[in-house]
């Protein structure tokens, strides 16, 4: 066998050593059991040479795949040439170029006007600057987020986080937060705005909030769909109350959901939005909050992070946008997510009993099950065939899919091929 990444760094390494050095925290790995060494596109390879097909993608981080050539190029480009690599929130050329194109490529393009904040390098740390801003903003300190929501695990976007899982985990009170049900959680039945614009009326004891956070499809929540009438009577609703809109773009954002912004199908603006994860590129750390120019009221200094200036982030995340140029690239998105609900829809159809249906939008898209306890065995079997996927919801009941966007169609197939063959040997050998 050809010597590997693995070799070179550790040697020939046994994952059990992780039990010893690395703390207990670790999720992933418990599913996925293997030392990976090499990933390109949408392939991840271990230190035996195997090679799986990646419906992960780092949790939606790696929107254009593993080591995309064009943003790779950028990168090592940039390298070579001794470009900056730290700076803080000093202006440096990489910065300006990203800022140029992200105005240029998708600002202008959408009629919208944001200014960019850069944040920490993390998702949950635009959660926190988008709170604390709309806080400072308002006055209030109240938030409205939503049953199932995933916000992040600091502690204010904790607070927003609805999962009991994470919240317990604190190790103190959560507040500030008040929790509203979203789309179809008390059933079709229930008009949730309406309960809403109920508890705002005067009488009900809520004060009137700073904000309300909404993921436009709930992801780690269990592929939640809003609904484009949902959407837009949200923002009426906020808009009519004073209230400022934040959307959690973070999971869903950057062509997950087929276009550059989730909630672009409803034809909203947001008065703040919230980027991370694909918006890096290649993978590389960067979150970033939009905030529409009325709103930026804050002082020098007011929300800041060491690693706000990542400029390798920026050059990717540049190299990225080109992918938005191509008038072609979002009807190869269309295509792509047609394909995906296809293959699904089959599954869901060959087994009635077990299957709760397909939910999803775009390419992010699910799977749910009836018996929560069937996802860690199909999630098993289906990396045992060489397929990485995960699960999501409160009780982990939705297979999730999240392929690169930029999948070659024959990985999609495959991939999908080998997720439908571990349902079937899971599901004939439960039956």
């Amino acid at each position: 066998m050809s010597t590997t990444l693995a070799d070179g760094l550790v040697g020939r390494a046994s994952p059990a050593e992780f039990d010893e050095l690395e703390s207990n925290v670790r999720t992933y790995c418990r599913t996925f059991d293997t030392i990976f060494t090499r990933a390109r596109g949408a392939s991840m390879f271990d230190q035996e040479g195997r090679r799986y097909v990646d419906f992960l993608s780092g949790a939606g981080a790696l929107g254009y795949g593993h080591n995309n050539p064009r943003i790779k190029e950028a990168v090592i480009e940039y390298l070579r040439d001794d470009g900056v690599l730290h700076s803080l929130d000093l202006h440096t050329a990489a910065k300006l170029e990203f800022l140029r194109k992200f105005r240029d490529l998708i600002l202008a393009p959408r009629g919208l006007d944001y200014r960019v904040q850069f944040c920490g390098p993390t998702g949950t740390d635009a959660v926190e600057a988008a709170l604390k801003l709309a806080r400072k903003v308002t006055g209030q300190s109240t938030v409205i987020a939503f049953t199932n929501a995933y916000h992040g695990v600091s502690l204010g976007s904790l607070a927003a986080t609805a999962s009991a899982h994470h919240r317990a985990s604190a190790g103190l009170a959560l507040q500030s937060v008040v929790r509203m049900p979203f789309e179809n959680y008390l059933g079709p039945e229930v008009d949730t705005i309406a309960l809403m614009r109920a508890m705002l009326a005067r009488g009900s004891g809520l004060e009137r909030p700073a904000a309300i956070i909404v993921e436009t499809v709930q992801a780690e929540g269990g592929i939640n769909v809003a609904s484009v009438e949902w959407l837009r009577r949200l923002s009426d609703l906020a808009a009519a109350h004073g209230i400022l809109l934040i959307v959690d773009d973070i999971q869903v954002g950057c062509g997950r959901t087929g276009t550059f912004f989730s909630f672009e199908r409803a034809g909203i603006k947001p008065d703040i939005i919230c980027l991370s994860k694909a918006i890096g590129g290649i993978g590389m750390p960067m979150s970033l909050v939009l905030v529409k120019p009325e709103l930026d009221l804050w002082s020098p200094g007011d929300h800041v992070g060491t690693f706000r200036g990542n400029n390798l982030a920026f050059v990717a995340a540049a190299a990225a946008l080109d992918y938005w140029r191509e008038p072609d690239f979002e009807q190869q998105l269309e295509r792509r997510s047609l394909l995906m609900r296809e293959r699904l829809a089959a599954v869901a159809e060959r087994y009635p009993d077990q299957c709760e249906g397909v939910r999803g939008v775009g390419m992010i898209q699910g799977l749910s099950w009836r018996d929560p306890s069937l996802t860690t065995p199909i999630t098993r079997a289906a990396f045992a065939h060489g397929l990485i996927v995960e699960s999501c919801g409160p009780n982990k009941e939705v297979l999730k899919l999240l392929p690169p966007l930029v999948i070659e169609d024959e990985e999609l197939e495959e991939g999908l091929s080998i997720l439908s063959h571990a349902i079937g040997t899971t599901l004939d050998a439960d039956g």
